[in-house]
């Protein structure tokens, strides 16, 4: 497991290696007060970064997912588009619902963030790893499987709010392990590799800790590498 300080662009760049999985939880761009990194930038600027964003990681891994804010839908879905212009892969949209979603006195309140998958066409899917338990099976019908059900699209794990047992306070922002555990397993073999370019919290690193995965993080903020690498006790890399 490693960390490193710096833009995820930047670094990749300069290296010729490949992950299995990237999972990829960019700042919103919605004024989020991050410690370093500033989260308002101009519309055409965000539109930009998340079209780099996505032709990188692509570029260095077989699957990758892409968790982003619901507002971004429209420019999301006109990227792959035109990536799907000059490249061939597959792309899944899916969706995290939330029980407790943010709630707007004027208008519907968000209850949901999408969750996008890239996939190149030979990438390797492992359905036995994610199984849950059937609506047969809990309601003792004879017929289920009794492997359980591989999950549907919808992905039902709830926010990461500041009562949550796996929050870090230090962050304005976190995602659920679950969710990522499931992102992480259905794509990755045993042993496999895993980038997280937006490491955050260090939610990804804490799933491949109680995986076996291998996990590389890129964190642009040294506050936040450091806090992570405080966690799992190892020490963070600064390119020179």
């Amino acid at each position: 497991m490693r960390i490193v300080n710096a833009d995820c662009l930047e670094w990749l760049a300069t290296s010729n290696e490949h992950w299995d999985t990237i999972f990829a939880d960019p700042p919103d761009n919605i004024g989020l007060k991050y410690a370093k990194y500033k989260d308002n930038l101009d519309v055409d600027e965000y539109h930009n970064l998340l079209d780099r964003w996505l032709q990188c990681f692509l570029d260095h891994a077989d699957t990758v997912w892409f968790s982003y804010n619901a507002k971004w839908g429209f420019n999301v879905g006109w990227i792959i588009r035109e990536m799907r212009k000059t490249r061939e892969f597959e792309a899944k949209p899916c969706v995290q619902t939330f029980t407790f979603g943010q709630h707007s006195q004027y208008d519907l309140g968000n209850g949901h963030r999408p969750l996008l998958r890239l996939r190149k066409w030979d990438a390797p899917r492992f359905p036995d790893e994610i199984r849950v338990p059937s609506w047969r099976q809990l309601n003792g019908d004879s017929r289920a499987d009794p492997r359980g059900r591989v999950p549907l699209d919808v992905f039902d794990f709830p926010r990461v709010t500041g009562n949550h047992k796996q929050r870090r306070s230090w962050h304005p922002t976190q995602l659920s392990e679950d969710l990522v555990e499931r992102c992480l397993k259905l794509t990755t073999p045993s042993y496999g590799r895993v980038l997280d370019p937006f490491a955050g919290t260090g939610t990804t690193a804490r799933v491949c800790a109680k995986t076996d995965f291998e996990c590389t993080l890129i964190e642009i903020d040294p506050y936040y590498c450091a806090k992570i690498a405080d966690e799992h006790g190892f020490s963070v890399i600064v390119p020179e």
